[in-house]
């Protein structure tokens, strides 16, 4: 297995309910071996919720986001891949092929909310114009309704067919006229 260049995250599928104990036996193993430049961060991402019970009170807590499964940032090595899949508790790394394990795209990445700490910057405010430079609205003109940060798109008012339509667009599909 070629060794990459920097970490990428990859997601790892464990039986129910041991996501807590496979990340605490990675972390141990991690620092026991001095490998903390290889394997960098372990994550199980969790959600906040609220449940109205039968009676009218409300609980709230947290849970995990997505059950049976930890998602690890590492360099991908024989090693890493070794001391990963053999942890007790790990059933496989989740991609399609099985010898070599599948990083998550960049997009994968921003959607699961795995990095915040990037500075996300968009220029635009609600109600610049802007030209759409890519899709299939490429050349139209439109004003900026809504911005999502977290999605990193923008909802554009753009005239079809005489009628203003709004329409979601990635960051880089706008421009400033």
């Amino acid at each position: 297995m070629a060794e990459t260049q920097e970490p990428k995250w990859y997601v790892i599928h464990t039986y129910s309910g041991h996501e807590n104990k496979v990340m605490g036996d990675i972390e141990k193993t991690v620092k026991n071996r001095g490998i903390e430049d290889l394997i960098c961060e372990l994550h199980i991402p969790k959600e906040e919720y609220t449940e109205i019970k039968s009676d009218g009170t409300k609980k709230t807590g947290l849970r995990k986001k997505y059950p049976c499964y930890v998602f690890v940032k590492m360099i991908l090595t024989d090693d890493t891949w070794y001391l990963v899949r053999n942890t007790r508790g790990v059933t496989s790394f989740v991609g399609t092929d099985y010898s070599k394990p599948q990083p998550l795209s960049d997009a994968e990445v921003r959607f699961s909310g795995l990095e915040k700490s990037k500075v996300i910057s968009f220029d635009h405010r609600v109600g610049d114009s802007i030209l759409v430079n890519d899709g299939p609205f490429k050349d139209s003109t439109g004003i900026i309704k809504e911005i999502n940060l977290n999605k990193r798109s923008v909802v554009v008012k753009i005239s079809i067919f005489g009628r203003e339509t709004p329409v979601e667009l990635d960051f880089s599909q706008v421009s400033s006229i």
